[in-house]
C-alpha cells in the first residue's frame, strides 16, 4: 500500500511543503529514504523503527521506500520522524480507512524518541507560517506549542505517535490531545544597565544616541578601561521597541536555530556579541547544511564585537555583504539560501596590541610592524561602511568621582523615539526603516544640501580622498542628526558635527 503524509522543512528563513511518500512491497526487509535527505534525515530511519515498534505497532519487515518530494529541494531537520513514523503505520495498513482520510488534513511535524514520544524540532513556527495557506491542521510536539500559537495556525499537540493514532481514530478525544493551555506569561521584565552609570565621555554617548535614532554603525576606539564596552552594552536601552513584523521576523530566525526558550514572542532587539575567535561560518552563517550565524541572529538588533581587530581579517571581510545588502546568501553546490541581516554593528577596539598606543603613562611595548599589522586587519571596505568612529580618552578623576549622574537612558531614547517617529513618516508605504538605510533616491530627496555645503563636501573629498559611499553616510548621518533636532533640512553645522565622527577619513587607522 501506499501513503503519503504532509509535513515541511526550511530553506533559508521560509517554510515549504514536504510529501513523504510510503510505500511498502515485497523483497528484502530495507528502509531506504530517497528524495535529497540530509544526514538528520538519513539518521531517522533508526528512530523510526524502535519508534513504531515500542508504540504497540508491527514494523513491517519489507522492502520500505519513503521518498520525500519534492525531490530537488534539500531535506533537512528532525521533523520527518513523526511523518515517516506515521506513513509506515498507514502504509502497512494499521489505520482503518476513515483515519487514513484525517491524515489528509494534517500537516505532520516532530521528532521522536525511542519510545515513540514527540520531542521538540527545530523551525517549527516558519513551517507553519508559510503552510497556513494550505489549510492543514498542524501536528506538533508539546514543546513546541509556543511557536504554534505565534503562527495562529490551527494545531493539535499529541504526546505520543501511539497517542496521535489514537486520536485518528476517534479512540482519544481531541480534548486531550491538546494541551491545557495556560495564558502565556509577558517576557520578564530585564533591568539594561543605565547610561547614568557612565562617567565621562560625552562624545562618545552623542555618537551612540546618533546611531540609534539613525541605525548607523559605530566604531570606538580608545585606551582599555576607557569604558568601550560599559557604553555598548547600554546602548540596546536606548533602542526603539520592535515593530511586530520585526519581532516576528526575528523569532522565525530564533525558531530555526532552536534558540526560542521559554519566549512567547522575541520582543526586545537582539544583542550578539561574539568571542573574537569565532569562525567565518559561526559569523556569517553557512555549513554543509546552512544555518543563520552571529550576524543573522542580530538581525533587527545588534552585533557588538569587542576586541574588533583582534578577529580574523576574513572573518571581518565577509561583514561587508550584510552591511551593505542587509542580508547574507550562501551558496552551495545544490542550493542557495538568504538569511536577513539588518543590523547595527557596534565595534570596539585598542589602538594597538598592548592598548597603551599614546597613553601619556604607559609606554606602549608594541613594535611599528606589530601596530601596523594590528590595525591592517581591518581594511578600507570594512571602514567605509561605518558611519560613526569616536576616540574615547581616559576618564579624568573629576569625572569619575562627579556625584551628580548624568542622562538617563531614558531621557536618551525619547529623543530617538521621536526622531525614529519622523523616519517612520518620512518613509511610509517603503521598505526603509532609517536614515542609515536609504537608498540613492531617498538620499536625493530627502538630504538636499544647505546653501554652501557641497563646496565643504567637495574640499573634504578632495583632501581625504571620500568615497562616494562615505559622501552617502555622511549625509544619511547629518539626516538624523538634523532628525534628533527636530529640524526639517539638513544645516551646515550638522555636516560639521558628522565630520568630527570620522577621523579615519582624515588620518586613516595607521594613524591612530
Amino acid at each position: 500500500m501506499l501513503a503519503n503524509i504532509t509535513t515541511a522543512t526550511i530553506k533559508g528563513i521560509e517554510g515549504f511543503a514536504v510529501s513523504v511518500e510510503v510505500d511498502i512491497a515485497s523483497g528484502n526487509p530495507t528502509l531506504a529514504v530517497v528524495g535529497l535527505p540530509d544526514a538528520e534525515v538519513k539518521e531517522s530511519k533508526d528512530r523510526v523503527v524502535a519508534a513504531v515498534r515500542n508504540s504497540g505497532f508491527d514494523f513491517p519487515y519489507k522492502r520500505i521506500t519513503v521518498n520525500l518530494g519534492p525531490a530537488e529541494l534539500r531535506k533537512s531537520g528532525t521533523q520527518f520522524d513523526l511523518p515517516i513514523a506515521l506513513g509506515i503505520v498507514a502504509a502497512s495498513e494499521q489505520l482503518s480507512p476513515q483515519a487514513y482520510e484525517k491524515i489528509k488534513d494534517l500537516l505532520v511535524l516532530g521528532e521522536l524518541a525511542l519510545d515513540g514520544s514527540l520531542r521538540p524540532c527545530a523551525g517549527v513556527l516558519p513551517m507553519l507560517i508559510s503552510c497556513k495557506k494550505l489549510g492543514k491542521t498542524a501536528v506538533i510536539p508539546p514543546a513546541n506549542a509556543l511557536e504554534g500559537n505565534i503562527s495562529s495556525a490551527p494545531f493539535i499537540t499529541p504526546h505520543t505517535l501511539r497517542e496521535l493514532v489514537d486520536y485518528l481514530e476517534d479512540k482519544t478525544p481531541l480534548s486531550t490531545v491538546q494541551l491545557s493551555y495556560m495564558p502565556t506569561p509577558q517576557e520578564e521584565e530585564v533591568s539594561l544597565p543605565d547610561f547614568s552609570e557612565v562617567k565621562g565621555q560625552a562624545l562618545a554617548k552623542r555618537a551612540l544616541e546618533i546611531a540609534a535614532a539613525g541605525g548607523h554603525n559605530v566604531l570606538m576606539i580608545g585606551l582599555p578601561g576607557t569604558g568601550k564596552s560599559m557604553l555598548a552594552k547600554r546602548f540596546p536601552g536606548i533602542l526603539p521597541p520592535l515593530t511586530q513584523e520585526e519581532a516576528l521576523e526575528i523569532t522565525k530566525i530564533y525558531s530555526i536555530c532552536n534558540l526560542m526558550g521559554k519566549s512567547r514572542l522575541l520582543t526586545r532587539r537582539p544583542f550578539r556579541d561574539p568571542h573574537h575567535t569565532i569562525s567565518d561560518v559561526a559569523l556569517i552563517g553557512g555549513g554543509s547544511n546552512p544555518r543563520p550565524g552571529e550576524v543573522s541572529l542580530a538581525h533587527n538588533g545588534v552585533l557588538f564585537l569587542d576586541e574588533f581587530a583582534e578577529f580574523s581579517r576574513s572573518a571581518l571581510e565577509v561583514l561587508r555583504e550584510p552591511l551593505e545588502n542587509g542580508q547574507v546568501t550562501i551558496s552551495r553546490a545544490k542550493e542557495t539560501v538568504s538569511y536577513p541581516a539588518r543590523f547595527t554593528l557596534v565595534a570596539a577596539m585598542n589602538p594597538c596590541p598592548c592598548g597603551n598606543l599614546g597613553n601619556p603613562l604607559k609606554p606602549c611595548t608594541c613594535s611599528p610592524m606589530q601596530v601596523t599589522r594590528y590595525k591592517s586587519r581591518i581594511s578600507g571596505p570594512l571602514l567605509d561602511r561605518i558611519d560613526l568612529t569616536v576616540q574615547l580618552n581616559p576618564v579624568k578623576f573629576t569625572d569619575w568621582n562627579q556625584k551628580s549622574e548624568g542622562e538617563t537612558s531614558a531621557q536618551i531614547r525619547a529623543r530617538v523615539l521621536a526622531a525614529r517617529e519622523i523616519q517612520k513618516k518620512r518613509f511610509e508605504g517603503t521598505s526603509t526603516t532609517a536614515n542609515a538605510f536609504m537608498t540613492p533616491a531617498q538620499i536625493k530627496e530627502f538630504c538636499p544640501l544647505p546653501a554652501g555645503a557641497d563646496s565643504i563636501l567637495e574640499a573634504a573629498m578632495r583632501k581625504f580622498g571620500l568615497s562616494a559611499r562615505s559622501l552617502d553616510k555622511i549625509l544619511k548621518t547629518a539626516r538624523t542628526i538634523a532628525d534628533l533636532e527636530g529640524k526639517s533640512a539638513i544645516e551646515t553645522k550638522h555636516l560639521v558635527e558628522v565630520m568630527q565622527y570620522r577621523p579615519l577619513d582624515r588620518k586613516g587607522v595607521a594613524d591612530l
